[in-house]
């Protein structure tokens, strides 16, 4: 039974408007995989971006290096491979290089069987009046449950 393994980018949701999802394997060799398993990986700062090929790569996701490692270890912050069927990707390369959209890394999990899942998510930057508005949101939420529940006692 693989550990439950939910390693998120909390920062994409307020930063970028979330359009359409997409589920990816990842291109990952020995050491690497090991340390995810360890929960030992950020993709907070991560980003998706189209080589000249046309495959689709994950660039600044960190994977610290395995402790067990030796000499086989992995560069922690290298290019990753996904792996997508080719209309997904030709969709998604067009929707980048015509709207001007992002790819970002939403969630790392293990599927059952073990592998490494990456959600991407198409997105749109948000403008900084949005973000305040979600902030304000966010706020008032907060007040309201706090006299609400002082409201019950």
């Amino acid at each position: 039974m693989q550990p439950n393994i939910n390693i998120k980018n909390k920062k994409a949701r307020f930063e970028y408007e979330i359009l359409d999802t997409y589920i990816a394997g990842i291109q990952l060799t020995g050491t690497e995989i090991k340390s995810i398993r360890l929960s030992k990986a950020h993709i907070t700062e991560s980003f998706c971006e189209f080589n000249e090929k046309g495959e689709l790569f994950v660039i600044n996701m960190t994977i610290e290096e395995y402790f067990n490692g030796t000499v086989y270890n992995h560069l922690p912050k290298s290019e990753r491979r996904l792996l997508l069927q080719k209309r997904e990707l030709k969709k998604l390369q067009k929707e980048v290089k015509n709207v001007g959209l992002t790819l970002i890394p939403l969630h790392l999990f293990l599927t059952d069987k073990g592998w490494a899942k990456l959600k991407i998510a198409l997105c749109k930057g948000k403008k900084t009046y949005d973000k305040r508005e979600v902030i304000k949101d966010r706020d008032n939420k907060r007040t309201l449950d706090r006299i609400k529940k002082q409201h019950i006692r």
